[in-house]
């Protein structure tokens, strides 16, 4: 698996365990399943940003 797919994976796993402290403090039902849809997918699109970013440049190296 590529790095970018590890980072994407951890940081899915990581928004998730987040969005399951909130629903159990009770964070999430005050303020509704609008917002927390829009907060879903906004952490989301920013993970996939983050990872693409991180993946680096790629470099060619002469064999020689």
């Amino acid at each position: 698996m590529k790095w970018t797919g590890m980072y994407l994976l951890g940081y899915v796993i990581f928004v998730g365990g987040l969005f399951a402290a909130l629903w159990k403090m009770g964070v999430l039902d005050s303020l509704g399943t609008t917002w927390t849809v829009i907060g879903v997918v906004l952490a989301i699109g920013l993970g996939i940003m983050m990872a693409v970013k991180g993946s680096g440049q790629k470099i060619d190296v002469d064999h020689h």
